[in-house]
């Protein structure tokens, strides 16, 4: 009798397990080294969500492959290659499959890409890039603030965190509003700085460092840093990718 309860409770158990979250990483020019690294951080760190990860190719989102998934990744590497790879009609796809409901998670490039500052961006975000001359303001650990909901979010213990930074950008609020573009929530700030290469000091601190938003019925986050290289932080991956995926039904984490 025993072994027939537990045998009830594992199939019960299985039965109401959260649906799997199917998840496209952009692949193609433009991607780095880090996607290996990304990949196995949204696999391995949520234990309570199962998710698919799968390539997409730019050609394959100008076929109409990314209505087969649930959220779009566009990792490191560069963001102006891979708003090019795609094209302004793959751009007009990605935007759309967000519209409809889709979730866009951008790491570094994948950040710059959601701008709505350069003219390959997918404008997904009103945000502009603080001193776009110094992109390349080095690399090394940084500290960053979070917000009481970015705390909260990403189960930490406290609201400051040490991260990776490999020349992310650095997200702020346009000077003027584009009604066309929803306004970010800033989850984190850098709370310290990098500046070499020629980079002016005083630029970095303060300025966005994980934002994310709604965009029509879908949901983006961005992050200038790389939670993924970051011993300890994984997870802040698989909970962003949780909660993309998520968009149709978790009505409680909506941003404002």
């Amino acid at each position: 009798m025993r072994s027939i309860l537990i045998c009830l409770l594992l199939i019960a158990k299985t039965s109401f397990a959260a649906d799997p979250i199917r998840v496209a990483v952009f692949e193609g020019d433009g991607v780095g080294k880090s996607v290996g690294q990304l990949v196995e951080a949204i696999e391995t760190g949520d234990s309570d969500q199962i998710f698919r990860v799968s390539r997409i190719s730019a050609d394959a989102i100008l076929e109409g492959e990314l209505a087969q998934y649930d959220v779009l990744v566009h990792p490191g590497g560069s963001g102006s290659k891979q708003g090019k790879a795609l094209g302004e009609t793959g751009r007009d796809h990605v935007r759309k499959f967000v519209r409809d409901g889709g979730g866009f998670l951008g790491v570094c490039a994948g950040a710059y890409l959601a701008t709505n500052d350069y003219t390959w961006s997918l404008n997904l975000i009103d945000a502009k890039v603080v001193d776009r001359m110094h992109w390349a303001r080095g690399n090394g650990d940084v500290m960053l603030k979070l917000s009481s909901n970015g705390t909260t979010f990403f189960r930490h213990d406290s609201n400051a965190m040490q991260i990776r930074y490999g020349q992310g950008p650095l997200l702020g609020r346009r000077e003027w509003d584009d009604k066309e573009v929803p306004d970010y929530e800033s989850l984190a700030i850098y709370d310290s700085e990098i500046a070499t290469k020629g980079a002016p000091k005083g630029i970095m601190k303060g300025t966005s460092a994980i934002v994310r938003t709604q965009y029509g019925r879908g949901r983006v986050m961005c992050f200038s840093p790389h939670p993924e290289l970051t011993d300890g932080k994984h997870h802040m991956i698989s909970i962003a990718v949780t909660w993309l995926g998520n968009a149709a039904t978790d009505e409680s984490t909506d941003c404002p």
